[in-house]
């Protein structure tokens, strides 16, 4: 059975992974441990920092998979120990944050049981194209005559080559 989605307009051309990301998100929400905050801490700059008292840098793995920021925690169990009351969670966890493409990692410290994570956004050069328009109709080729050649690719110009060229 298909499912109706917000991509599915003509309009919306190749936005077939923001579904996809759009379904990761919602199978990784889990219980809320350990609770996290997310502040900005400048223009392109993220932090993600999670509450992890009791867990040491040993205890802790911070990786990055298929656009997907993935923290894990598992404490050692300390059989030495005679607990009257265990109120201080020492429970193993994995919390997952879905990046957007260009999401950089750029460090992690542990810090008072706060395990905080830079993240940094570069911003993209803005790049401007011209895309020429051939006379005639298309002519056949190995992709069934959607271009102007046979190669499989549109000829397209670089905007500022194209001002240099005209100068």
């Amino acid at each position: 059975m298909n499912r109706i989605t917000a991509f599915n307009s003509p309009l919306l051309l190749g936005f077939d992974h923001f579904e996809q990301l759009l379904d990761r998100v919602a199978k990784t929400a889990n219980d809320g441990y350990p609770p996290y905050n997310i502040e900005r801490v400048s223009e392109n700059g993220l932090r993600i920092t999670l509450a992890v008292a009791g867990f040491a840098r040993e205890d802790l793995q911070i990786s990055a998979e298929d656009n997907q920021l993935i923290v894990r925690g598992r404490q050692a169990e300390d059989d030495a120990r005679n607990y009257v009351h265990r109120g201080i969670a020492a429970r193993q966890f994995q919390r997952s944050f879905v990046l957007a493409e260009g999401i950089e990692i750029s460090g992690a410290s542990l810090d008072n049981g706060l395990l905080h994570i830079d993240l940094l956004r570069p911003q993209p050069e803005a790049v401007s194209r011209i895309i020429e328009i051939a006379a005639g109709l298309p002519k056949s080729g190995s992709d069934g005559g959607n271009n102007g050649g046979g190669d499989g690719k549109l000829p397209v110009t670089d905007d500022r080559r194209a001002r240099v060229e005209e100068s």
